[in-house]
């Protein structure tokens, strides 16, 4: 039997998964995926480590493309996740049709957590951009992955408000965290972040397959059901 191992960003992770179980049903091959926040793939890669199949950001890839640790003709795009305002499942759920009404809500929560991912990165510079870093003093709560915002905000009802990306909050709500999207960034502040997939120089033939598959018009369409398009 062939093992494969997958090191992944975590907002994919609804489609990876699918994608790769029907891979091990069709092929034979054993699937193993880690999920971790792109900085920590990067680090870890950079670091020594290796994995069949990486499932990170564009920029992340190139970096691991300059230092050949990549194949070339296996890489292709996975989609795009948007990023969301979540709160907790029992809170009513606010009117965000412009930058001002986002500002105001911020400015009235409790908590406003991010996380330490590549869209905690965005929103940290977001937050910045709008004034909003002072402003939020001791309520800016950071956490390190988008779960953990998802935690946080269920954990902590009277009016927290975590900003992640909508497909991992997708995943949370699949597994019962008491959580909901309260609506999309507005568009003008709106973050898209891209995802592609590429096997690891020296890893085998079925790995190559895998990232393929990842890629491929058939798993767009899960992908698109699970929030990233």
């Amino acid at each position: 039997m062939i093992n494969l191992k997958i090191l992944s960003a975590g907002a994919v992770k609804r489609g990876v998964a699918r994608v790769a179980a029907a891979f091990e049903q069709e092929t034979g091959a054993k699937v193993e995926i880690e999920f971790t926040p792109v900085p920590e793939v990067r680090r870890r890669v950079a670091a020594g480590e290796t994995a069949d199949v990486v499932v990170a950001t564009p920029v992340a890839l190139d970096e691991l493309a300059a230092q050949n640790k990549l194949i070339a003709d296996s890489r292709g795009f996975l989609g795009r996740s948007r990023m969301g305002v979540v709160i907790h499942a029992d809170a009513p759920v606010p009117s965000i049709p412009d930058t001002d009404a986002f500002k105001k809500l911020l400015l009235a929560a409790s908590h406003v957590v991010r996380n330490e991912a590549s869209s905690g990165i965005y929103s940290e510079k977001l937050l910045a951009r709008l004034g909003l870093t002072d402003a939020l003093g001791a309520n800016l709560v950071i956490v390190k992955t988008g779960s953990a915002i998802m935690q946080y905000v269920a954990d902590h009802p009277a009016q927290a408000v975590g900003l992640a990306q909508i497909s991992e909050l997708m995943v949370m709500m699949d597994k019962g965290c008491k959580v909901k999207l309260a609506a999309p960034l507005p568009d003008e502040i709106q973050n898209m972040t891209s995802y592609d997939a590429a096997a690891m120089t020296g890893a085998p033939a079925a790995a190559v397959a895998l990232a393929k598959r990842l890629s491929s018009a058939e798993a767009k369409k899960i992908f698109v059901e699970t929030g990233i398009s």
